[in-house]
């Protein structure tokens, strides 16, 4: 019996010891964690800033001329010693011009990269999407070109360096009106799309207040590859422009199917044009049409200049618009950032919404405080010879 409880005690002792073993010896290297943290990197580190794209799908173009401009900008400051004594870290998503793809890339981009501000979208319809989730966060989302209005009404954090659909609308009719001396138009546009719809509205309410008149106002969906129907009954009126506002790779197959049916009219559209596919695509069809846009290479200010020369140095090419605004975005937000004197996103945001008359490579920019869109002026580009050449400017 005796034997029996000292070796029961013994085993108990035993059990207790291998206990205390397991229970403490996990709690000596939890304590090194602490470096893994987060926040460290923003505080002690790089000032990371989130730029999200289509890389892929039906815009490529737009997403590597943004990432183009967006690179060279990040390396000039960084170049010159940073912002705040901190290097720059760009982290790229692709959205594929999907919204949806845009939604979770920003999500990322804020709990998982830890991101001080985004750039982003090319798209409206992907800024839209992106927006919410940084206003609701508190990060700021510079979009470089998403023209619907709506974009910047999501809330104080959400801002632009591009002007807005109803601008670009006003400027192509006073443009038909003022310089070509047109009276009669018609629209072709995908209804699904709100940056087409809303430069087809805008336009067609300038152009008719201006005394011209929209003779058809024809819809297609997004997707579709036959534009004869429609463009059929724009032929039986006879229009004398064509307004085209939609991306580069459906105005070219619209333009070679409309000189295809005989139709004669100028084309005319927006800065959904700006790209070196567009001439590819419609060839000779496209020859002699007009479109907005916030930057030309031919501009002469000091800040275009310094950014032509650079960028066909750096990528061997001429810049579009998507590159130069995309450049202004980082530019304006690295302004921004030294002006607030932290990464703090309040104060970031309202150092935005400060921003006056800044020199930059699509033109002087003001931030009205209130609508947190750009004060700035449009070019209006002629298709010629295969390339895009400056027309004309058009002030506010």
């Amino acid at each position: 019996m005796r034997k029996t409880k000292w070796f029961v005690s013994a085993i108990a002792t035993l059990v207790v010891a291998v206990i205390i073993a397991g229970c403490g010896q996990p709690a000596k290297p939890a304590e090194p964690a602490k470096p893994a943290e987060p926040a460290k990197p923003a505080e002690t580190g790089d000032i990371k800033i989130g730029l999200v794209v289509p890389m892929t799908g039906d815009v490529a173009t737009f997403g590597t001329s943004m990432k183009q401009g967006a690179d060279m900008a990040v390396k000039q400051v960084n170049d010159k010693g940073g912002v705040l004594g901190k290097k720059l870290v760009l982290r790229v998503e692709d959205d594929k011009n999907q919204p949806t793809e845009t939604a979770a890339a920003v999500q990322k981009m804020i709990s998982q990269d830890k991101v001080a501000v985004i750039i982003g979208s090319a798209a409206s319809k992907c800024t839209l999407a992106g927006a919410p989730i940084a206003n609701s966060n508190k990060i700021p989302m510079v979009t470089p070109t998403s023209t619907n209005e709506k974009v910047t009404q999501i809330g104080e954090y959400a801002f632009r360096v591009c002007f807005i659909d109803p601008f670009q609308g006003d400027v192509m009719a006073k443009f038909a009106v003022d310089n070509l001396k047109k009276k009669t138009a018609a629209c072709l546009f995908d209804v699904s799309n709100d940056y087409t719809k809303g430069l087809a509205e805008a336009f067609k309410a300038s152009f008719e207040k201006m005394g011209g008149k929209v003779v058809e106002y024809q819809t297609y969906n997004v997707g579709d590859q036959d534009f004869k129907p429609q463009l059929t009954k724009i032929k039986s009126k006879d229009p004398e422009v064509l307004f085209l506002p939609d991306y580069y790779n459906t105005v070219g197959l619209i333009a070679k199917q409309a000189r295809e049916i005989g139709i004669k009219s100028v084309f005319l559209g927006g800065d959904g044009w700006d790209s070196a596919e567009l001439t590819k695509i419609g060839d000779k069809a496209i020859e002699g049409g007009f479109f907005s846009n916030h930057y030309s290479p031919d501009a002469k200010n000091p800040e275009s200049v310094a950014f032509r020369e650079e960028y066909e140095k750096t990528y061997k090419g001429t810049p579009d618009s998507f590159a130069a605004l995309a450049y202004d975005a980082i530019m304006i937000t690295v302004d921004a950032i030294g002006r607030a004197g932290k990464t703090d996103g309040a104060a970031i945001k309202d150092a935005l919404s400060q921003t006056k008359n800044f020199k930059a490579v699509s033109g002087n920019i003001t931030i009205d405080p209130a609508t947190r869109n750009p004060i700035k002026s449009a070019v209006v580009l002629k298709v010629m010879d295969g390339k895009f050449a400056f027309e004309a400017l058009v002030n506010p």
